[in-house]
């Protein structure tokens, strides 16, 4: 159910949206596009041939030169747009450095978060964990502004598959594993072997960010319009509680603007490895001893 059946119209929401020529990025770019062709897009694109491949998938798109750094820029397309999709690279020094202070490579951690009823330990990691510094920003936009701003953060495990989008279609870990498999001719693991990766295919994470960007606010609109309606609430404009007060009104209330349907519907990482090794083979040049097999 997208957000203009919610409302019964189509909503011409203003979307500022960033990192659209990334691997993640590009991928929920063409699905945004592609299913709310009403909205007005403005993407952020670092070079001018970078913005050359959004414009020749996506006319309509507005474009705007800059990068993560652009401070005055940003602020003054962000206050322009109802929705921010901050698809741009969350990595830095700090967050490479983690792993390595751990020093656990290929042993299986017994912890396991719940991002449920252990939702404050998910949320709240060490400054030292990956893009903790990042991570610490976006919810405090949304607790100290919670009446003008509403915040989520996707934190996706390992990503794989191809995506329509107009640059990158690659991810890393697996297809650098293939192809480090390839050239060394040998498969390898780091000591026990036993560190798990969770996983989901990249047009599956982007409609994630679809159901949040049509559920930004929309659903919890259409229910008090449609109880209005009904003439069983004496208003039909919703009020803006803190995340306290939420909890208060429904157990896990904090959470309710969040909840939304999605289910994954794209092959398994394992159903894709063929495809996969046999584009590094193709990379490395291996495609006579590919087409052999």
């Amino acid at each position: 159910m997208s957000s203009s059946s919610l409302c019964g119209k189509e909503e011409e929401y203003k979307s500022l949206t960033t990192g659209t020529t990334g691997y993640i990025g590009s991928d929920a770019l063409h699905v945004l596009a592609h299913t709310h062709p009403e909205y007005e897009i403005t993407a952020l694109v670092r070079k001018r041939d970078k913005g050359a491949k959004v414009a020749s998938q996506y006319p309509p798109i507005r474009l705007v030169y800059g990068d993560p750094d652009s401070a005055t820029l940003l602020t003054e397309e962000a206050a322009k747009a109802d929705i921010v999709c901050h698809w741009a690279n969350a990595d830095h020094e700090t967050g490479a450095n983690a792993p390595v202070a751990r020093g656990t490579y290929g042993v299986r951690a017994e912890k396991v978060f719940d991002d449920w009823d252990g939702v404050k330990e998910v949320t709240s990691p060490p400054d030292a964990a990956p893009h903790r510094n990042v991570d610490k920003i976006a919810p405090a936009a949304g607790t100290e502004q919670g009446a003008r701003v509403k915040t989520a953060i996707v934190c996706p495990p390992t990503i794989y598959g191809p995506g329509p989008g107009p640059d990158n279609q690659r991810s890393i870990q697996v297809y650098e594993l293939a192809k480090v498999t390839l050239k060394r001719g040998q498969g390898f693991q780091v000591e026990g072997g036993q560190n798990l990766w969770t996983m989901v295919h990249v047009q599956d994470l982007s409609n994630v960010y679809l159901r949040l960007v049509e559920e930004a606010g929309d659903l919890a609109k259409a229910i008090a319009k449609n109880a209005h309606k009904k003439k069983l609430t004496p208003i039909a404009e919703i009020e803006n509680v803190t995340l306290e007060e939420a909890d208060k009104l429904v157990s896990h209330g904090s959470f309710f603007g969040n909840l939304f349907g999605w289910n994954p519907t794209q092959k398994s990482m394992f159903d894709l490895l063929p495809d996969i090794v046999g584009r590094e083979a193709r990379s490395l040049g291996l495609h006579r001893l590919l087409d052999g097999v």
